[in-house]
């Protein structure tokens, strides 16, 4: 069946009046790959001359990627320039939160290993290039990168969300971190947890409305904690599965308390009395 010539016409016509240039999303996520095997991993030339190589050829990706939205190639060439000034300070946290990895998780070994095998260390290296692009004020590339992190490891950071130092993630399966997210410095987050808004309108767009994390929290799986007025203070303890819309004070610790009853074999609540 033929498609018709007025839905292609109208697909064309969208493109064509598109205020931004499409990214190639297979480059970028290759660009994204190259860049952390050149930063972490061994490879089989690893003098300093092909890291010369390496990062010549990772400048030219970049600034092909971002000419594609900008069409400037002054503008280009100082974005490129600025993000890869930035590199070294983006290095150095990242090693940070590697190190932070293999100090409190007991099942690391080595750097190595979570550089090789870390789903969250990927997922917070995603994060800190793309705020970097974010910071830059680069239109859409962020969101590209940052979605590739998201479909390879199921963690979903907003490239607009600002984390600290020596920031842990472990596991990290469902873990989302809004836009206006603020995060301090070692912060350890698990699995599910939630970093939110209460309101989800479109004229919030430009407001605070994710939650505040200070210094030195732990926040354990399925935590949920909403609101952009909301701050959970220093070195408090938020453990699984709570819910929280409000201020916690410093050094607090909060948890959903469960409630064991011994049941009855005699008679069973009426809920319970159902046959599959």
């Amino acid at each position: 069946m033929a498609i018709s010539d007025h839905l292609i016409e109208r697909i064309h016509q969208t493109k064509q009046n598109s205020n931004h240039g499409f990214f190639d999303k297979i480059k970028t996520k290759k660009w994204v790959k190259d860049l952390y095997e050149t930063l972490f991993l061994p490879q089989n030339n690893n003098t300093e001359e092909q890291l010369k190589i390496n990062f010549k050829a990772l400048q030219q990706t970049l600034s092909d990627q971002i000419n594609t939205v900008t069409g400037n190639k002054e503008i280009t060439e100082k974005q490129v320039s600025q993000f890869f000034e930035a590199l070294p300070e983006l290095y150095d946290q990242l090693v940070l939160d590697a190190k932070s990895i293999l100090e409190f998780d007991p099942a690391a070994d080595s750097l190595e290993e979570v550089y090789l095998a870390y789903p969250g260390f990927f997922a917070t290296y995603v994060y800190r290039i793309s705020h970097q692009l974010w910071s830059q004020e680069v239109k859409i590339l962020p969101r590209v990168i940052s979605e590739y992190a998201h479909s390879k490891t199921g963690i979903d950071i907003h490239p607009g969300a600002t984390i600290g130092k020596s920031f842990f993630i472990d596991h990290g399966t469902g873990i989302v971190i809004g836009e206006t997210t603020v995060i301090g410095n070692n912060v350890k987050i698990y699995q599910g947890v939630t970093l939110g808004a209460l309101n989800v309108s479109k004229e919030k767009a430009h407001q605070k409305r994710h939650p505040n994390i200070e210094d030195d929290v732990i926040i354990y799986s399925g935590a949920t904690i909403l609101g952009g007025e909301t701050t959970i203070g220093r070195e408090s303890i938020i453990g699984g599965n709570v819910w929280i819309t409000q201020d916690v004070p410093a050094n607090s610790l909060v948890y959903h308390k469960s409630e064991i009853k011994i049941k009855d074999n005699t008679s069973l609540p009426e809920s319970l009395t159902f046959v599959i």
